[in-house]
């Protein structure tokens, strides 16, 4: 039987209108708050209990915060452990589950805003545009604190050409544009550089993939920003096919003049297919990057952990993927 509870609760990206109704809840139930100064914003914490204890977290590490953990187990108190963006990415949130499991709490996660999400909404883009993207890879440079999985580097993923959500890697600016034009997306590719992503001091800017580091640099970016890169960024794309009048599901039934011109379309995009790419690809060598499509691992089917290709989180800090850095 266990004794006391620890949230993990995702702050989302800055704001604090964007923490989910689950969230405020939990937050306004619990004993002892636990949040990072340095990652989410103070206007959280409006919603703790007036005798909450609140605990900033930012000069701690995990050391510095398992005595709480063994009170909470003790004393059967509930903690809402605040990160910042979802707590799925990079947020260091797997060790503290597995210790919190040991001393016998219970622990549950909120998932929160992330700031990819938040960034493609602030620039009023979608990310899986029909033709141009239908994956999102969630990574971040290799060369950080925390070492990279053997076989995930930001070229390899960009030879996929689709859109890319670049943590964690503002520090290495140069680094990160070398990386991305080696994978194979052109210099034109739209780029959005995203710093403090929904807080006061926000600031978004567009770019070229071949600007990237100048305009980093030229404001003075290091940490907290984040970077959206690919085509989807920019395309008008076609007409998704989900509301289109010859689509049919379980709620609604097809038009049938629509479905017929509908299935002329997909047909005629197969033959194309069948007819020009893959099979000039075959006859002229094509590489493995086209004859590969899409990785799995960077698809968006599976919203934020479905994308995920970064490994483990930012060494030292235990708040998530947000705001964006």
């Amino acid at each position: 039987m266990t004794n006391g509870k620890v949230w993990f609760v995702g702050a989302g990206p800055g704001a604090a209108d964007l923490l989910t109704l689950r969230a405020a809840r939990v937050i306004a139930e619990a004993d002892v708050v636990v949040w990072a100064a340095s990652l989410v914003h103070a206007d959280v914490l409006a919603h703790a209990r007036a005798d909450a204890e609140i605990v900033d977290s930012s000069q701690l590490p995990i050391e510095g915060v398992l005595p709480l953990y063994r009170r909470a187990a003790a004393d059967g108190l509930t903690v809402a452990r605040i990160h910042s963006g979802d707590p799925a990415l990079w947020g260091a949130v797997q060790e503290q589950l597995d210790l919190c499991r040991a001393l016998g709490l219970a622990v549950e996660v909120v998932p929160g805003v992330s700031s990819f999400t938040a960034v493609a909404a602030i620039v009023g883009r979608e990310l899986t545009i029909p033709e141009v993207a239908q994956s999102v890879i969630l990574t971040r440079l290799e060369g950080g604190k925390t070492p990279m999985p053997a076989g995930e580097r930001v070229r390899e993923f960009a030879r996929h050409g689709t859109t890319m959500a670049l943590f964690l890697s503002a520090a290495r600016s140069g680094q990160a544009q070398a990386e991305l034009l080696a994978g194979g997306y052109p210099p034109d590719t739209p780029v959005v550089v995203a710093y403090q992503a929904t807080w006061p001091d926000e600031l978004v800017v567009r770019c070229t993939l071949g600007e990237l580091e100048a305009t980093v640099k030229e404001h003075r970016l290091w940490k907290h920003t984040l970077f959206l890169v690919g085509p989807a960024l920019a395309a008008a794309g076609t007409r998704s096919h989900l509301y289109h009048p010859g689509h049919f599901h379980t709620y609604r039934r097809a038009e049938p003049a629509a479905r017929t011109a509908l299935r002329r379309t997909r047909s005629a995009g197969a033959a194309g297919t069948a007819g020009g790419v893959d099979a000039a690809g075959t006859a002229g060598g094509a590489d493995a990057r086209t004859a590969g499509g899409a990785d799995a691992a960077g698809t968006a089917g599976g919203a934020d952990a479905a994308g995920t290709a970064g490994g483990a989180g930012a060494a030292g800090t235990a708040a998530g993927d947000g705001p964006p850095r």
